[in-house]
């Protein structure tokens, strides 16, 4: 595709990255508590009450510490400082390490469980602020997190990695993110994140323990997570990894097809990095089974009609990492229609930011957050950043 097709995707995923980070400084900073308002609705109403998941200040972190990184800029450097002095003062746990799930709007500890989720997005935060000029304390708590999820949470005997804990690391029965969640020992979402998270700390801290466990936990990917005939994406699982659910995720199929490339690219091991190429490509064409031909936009799941916000921002960056390894000038036409559908669909024209999602007849989804525990500018703004790099020049 000539570049002068290309340069508008670019020019206008750079526009709307400025839109949602100008967003977030305006209405979810909490200039009177510290940190972040823990739930804003679709008019940009904050719920004083909310709790603060930390998992959005994590998110906060990351995307404002990434953007400052990538586009130089001091304003979002300083909201991304303001996101690592509240995880600093009221997340992380003194007594016991890791990250507590939540804190109370005065930044008392709430729930005090362990998630490996919630360690996962906490080092991920971490570490890309440290990338942005952050402190070396930050990179240190990072690696603090590493060792702890490696200590409680890694399974030796059949690997990958168990999902919750009590707060001073003992055992539970009760693994679920929420309660809407199955109550399953091991997930692929904790595994995606804490691949992710992985992957960015041994760009800054290549410690021989942590590129064995990256490797690692790509092979759980190839071996265990990835459906050998589908392609898709198994979601949940038994200790001993038998699959525990028939659901296929599209967003998370298309998320992790890149996600597993960048962590190979990582490593520097370049068998390693052409089979999760390869493997991008495969789970892009499965993915793409998930999307409307009517309108361009990729179910969220199979067996539940809506098209969810996050789900078009990972197809944006996924579809484009597929287009830009096969050459296939399909990749690059879903990638472009998802932004299309996302643009009319959607970007919230009056109140800024982007909807959770809308229904099979594009109604927006009632009820739910603009920002909140859930939602947060992670997804949508690293896929501008993603679009922004993989089209410079």
């Amino acid at each position: 595709m000539p570049k002068t097709m290309l340069l508008p995707y670019r020019q206008e995923l750079e526009r709307e990255l400025g839109h949602i980070l100008d967003w977030w400084m305006k209405y979810a900073v909490d200039r009177e508590q510290g940190g972040f308002q823990g739930r804003i609705d679709n008019e940009n109403i904050p719920e004083p009450g909310a709790p603060r998941g930390v998992v959005l200040n994590s998110r906060i972190l990351w995307t404002f510490s990434a953007a400052a990184r990538a586009c130089q800029n001091e304003t979002w450097m300083g909201v991304a400082d303001h996101a690592w002095q509240y995880l600093q003062q009221h997340f992380i746990d003194r007594r016991y390490g890791g990250v507590y799930w939540s804190v109370a709007p005065d930044g008392q500890p709430l729930n005090t469980r362990k998630q490996m989720y919630g360690l996962a997005f906490a080092l991920y935060g971490l570490v890309e602020y440290y990338r942005a000029g952050g402190p070396k304390e930050a990179l240190d708590e990072g690696i603090a997190l590493f060792h702890w999820i490696e200590k409680h949470s890694f399974d030796g005997v059949r690997g990958g990695y168990f999902e919750a804990f009590a707060r001073d690391g003992a055992a539970l029965t009760d693994w679920r993110l929420s309660e809407r969640d199955r109550n399953d020992p091991k997930t692929m979402n904790t595994h995606l994140h804490i691949l992710e998270a992985y992957a960015n700390l041994y760009r800054v801290w290549p410690d021989p323990l942590l590129a064995q466990r990256l490797r690692h936990l790509i092979h759980v990917f190839l071996e265990q997570i990835i459906h050998p005939l589908s392609g898709h994406l198994c979601l949940f699982f038994d200790t001993g990894w038998a699959p525990q659910s028939d659901v296929i995720s599209y967003g998370h199929d298309i998320e992790a097809a890149w996600l597993l490339q960048e962590a190979a690219g990582v490593l520097g091991d370049p068998v390693l990095l052409q089979k999760c190429r390869d493997n991008a490509v495969i789970m892009a064409t499965a993915a793409a089974r998930g999307l409307d031909t009517t309108d361009g936009g990729l179910w969220y799941e199979n067996h539940i009609a809506e098209k969810h916000w996050w789900v078009q921002a990972e197809a944006m960056v996924g579809f484009l990492n597929a287009w830009q390894i096969s050459g296939e000038l399909q990749f690059l036409q879903k990638s472009m229609g998802c932004w299309q559908f996302t643009q009319r669909h959607l970007l919230d024209k009056n109140h800024g930011e982007w909807y959770w999602g809308v229904d099979a007849q594009h109604r927006v989804m009632p009820g739910e957050d603009k920002a909140g525990f859930w939602k947060c500018p992670y997804h949508n703004g690293r896929a501008c950043l993603e679009v922004l790099e993989r089209l410079e020049g």
